[in-house]
């Protein structure tokens, strides 16, 4: 009986000391995986932030593990992005009756933190919740439907952008930058493959996003040589589809003062890439 429980008691010593060995001596080197969610737009369009009007969204990443505590991020992500006026609960945003679609892609790098230890493989460090911090780069190109037709919104200077009349307003950039701003929660399912979702929350330092920022500029607009209106003059003010045109000469069409905003939610699959070390020299067991 007394062999029994030593050898019961032995086992489990040797158990735990082989246990903390293999953990001691994996290495989360690094993960790479891709995910799939929503986007949606915060600006000009949508000044109440409703969340009402989500687009597709997705992304691929690889993280280089720094720690079980810390990673370096490198992200590719896409979000198709758009509003309307229609949707706002504003009779002023109603009455103008602007609307845009845009497709964002997006390069960024960011720093994740974990808030616990995490190490796949292992079920007592399995899960963690993180924070993550980043900067990034993206390009978009904002566009509208007319009659069925789609115009690309930049080219046609809707603000009155490079015409002779407003030699201030240039053309703005179609690249900007964003500060990613993540929560999420990750899984580890095995020792090769953890699942997860996040919320991420992008500034951005224009505010082009939906084409909309400064004040109307119908005289930059001439007539075709039939007469009639251009597109560029029936794009940069569209309330005449829903009665009197309220697109005034140095009226306000957006607010200049705010920067454009998306957020996307996405949930996704990584696959871990890890690596043994040898125990310490000297190390007995």
């Amino acid at each position: 009986m007394f062999k029994k429980i030593f050898s019961i008691i032995l086992f489990s010593i040797c158990s735990a000391v082989a246990y903390a060995q293999s953990m001691e001596t994996y290495v989360h080197q690094a993960e790479y995986g891709f995910s799939v969610g929503l986007g949606h737009y915060f600006g000009d369009l949508n000044t109440s932030m409703q969340i009402n009007r989500p687009k597709f969204s997705g992304g691929i990443f690889f993280r280089k593990q720094l720690s079980n505590y810390i990673g370096l991020k490198v992200a590719a992500n896409y979000a198709l992005l758009g509003y309307s006026d229609a949707y706002s609960h504003n009779a002023a945003e109603n009455l103008r009756n602007l609307s845009f679609n845009t497709n964002v892609w997006e390069m960024s790098v960011s720093g994740d933190f974990n808030f616990f230890k995490f190490i796949p493989g292992f079920e007592e460090y399995s899960y963690t919740p993180y924070i993550s911090l980043g900067v990034g780069v993206f390009s978009f190109d904002p566009y509208a439907y007319m009659a069925g037709e789609r115009y690309l919104l930049r080219p046609l200077g809707t603000e009155g952008q490079g015409s002779s009349l407003y030699p201030e307003k240039q053309p703005y950039n179609p690249i900007a930058m964003s500060i990613p701003v993540g929560l999420g929660v990750k899984y580890s399912l095995s020792e090769k493959v953890n699942v997860f979702g996040e919320i991420s929350y992008r500034f951005t330092n224009t505010d082009y996003l939906d084409d909309v920022s400064g004040s109307y500029a119908p005289d930059a607009f001439p007539a075709l040589p039939d007469g009639s209106p251009s597109p560029s003059f029936l794009l940069q003010d569209r309330s005449y589809e829903l009665g009197n045109s309220i697109g005034i000469k140095d009226r306000q069409r957006g607010n200049s003062l705010q920067k454009d905003a998306f957020v996307t939610v996405h949930v996704g699959m990584s696959f871990n890439i890890q690596s043994y070390r040898c125990p310490a020299v000297g190390r007995r067991f």
